[in-house]
């Protein structure tokens, strides 16, 4: 069964998401897409939140959030209990929150890194896994973070 990703965007990230979309789904994933579709201007937070959602209850296993930064989507997104939103801005920040960070929204700003380096970002974000081993403690604390600011 293929993994779920959950994909948004805004009206500054629209091609890239669609771009991003298309890799994954050639790379064997099944993509939910949740918009936005057209050029209107349109709210970051309320696309960030439904892909957070997804990916924190485990619905998705994976989401791609693409805005003009990457910025804006991230903060809304690590609000949300079990997901680690991280921004790349190139394919070592891209592998590296895979390896040791278990980073599982890639947030991308389409105004930032353009269709190519984002496109090339995402491909090296989904397909690096998670090193464990020492980076398991660290996300741990970070999860355990996450329980004591909820209380």
């Amino acid at each position: 069964m293929a993994q779920k990703v959950a994909v948004a965007c805004d009206h500054a990230g629209r091609e890239l998401k669609n771009a991003i979309a298309e890799l994954l789904v050639a790379r064997g994933f099944e993509v939910e897409d949740f918009g936005t579709h057209g050029n209107d201007s349109v709210d970051y937070p309320d696309f960030a939140s439904e892909v957070a959602r997804r990916v924190g209850s485990g619905k998705a296993a994976f989401g791609v959030l693409v805005c003009g930064t990457g910025i804006g989507m991230s903060i809304v997104a690590n609000k949300y209990r079990g997901v680690r939103a991280a921004v790349c801005h190139n394919e070592f920040e891209a592998r590296a929150t895979r390896q040791h960070n278990d980073a599982n929204v890639l947030c991308l700003g389409e105004r930032v890194v353009g269709m190519g380096l984002g496109v090339a970002i995402a491909d090296a974000f989904f397909s690096t896994a998670f090193e464990g081993g020492r980076h398991l403690r660290r996300v741990q604390k970070i999860a355990d973070a996450e329980a004591e600011n909820a209380r």
